[in-house]
């Protein structure tokens, strides 16, 4: 499994940033212009930051998995900690996930499909990263 480690870490490198997709419709869906002007605005500011901050990771995960796929998978102390960050990232993301009550946004076929296409997508990438993780 080492040897394919460089290509599922390239695959996963796509698949993140493929996610920012969905992540850009997230504010229109959810209408946080309409809702974040109710806050004060520090913290609609912060709400954006820390969004922003988490964009900026998945586009660091992303471009480094696809353009570094080799030293990630190489098992050297500092990939393997690189690649359990990510797979913490993506961990806690999964847990978090039936914490959410989606349901009231889920209103179209194409939007269930996309939320339960998420979830496994985030399963998938915890368990790559962390598979390179454990793996020295």
């Amino acid at each position: 499994m080492r040897e394919h480690l460089p290509l599922h870490l390239r695959l996963a490198g796509a698949a993140q940033l493929s996610i920012l997709i969905a992540s850009a419709l997230v504010p229109f869906r959810l209408n946080w212009k309409r809702d974040l002007a109710s806050l004060p605005k520090l913290h609609a500011q912060m709400y954006w930051t820390y969004g922003g901050y988490i964009v900026g990771c998945i586009v660091a995960f992303g471009v480094g998995s696809l353009f570094l796929a080799d030293e990630l998978a190489d098992g050297t102390l500092l990939a393997r900690c690189v690649c359990g960050f990510v797979a913490a990232f993506w961990g806690v993301r999964v847990a978090l996930q039936p914490v959410f009550d989606a349901k009231p946004y889920l209103t179209a076929w194409w939007l269930k499909t996309g939320y339960h296409t998420l979830t496994v997508l985030f399963a998938a990438l915890a368990l790559v990263y962390g598979f390179a993780a454990a793996c020295p």
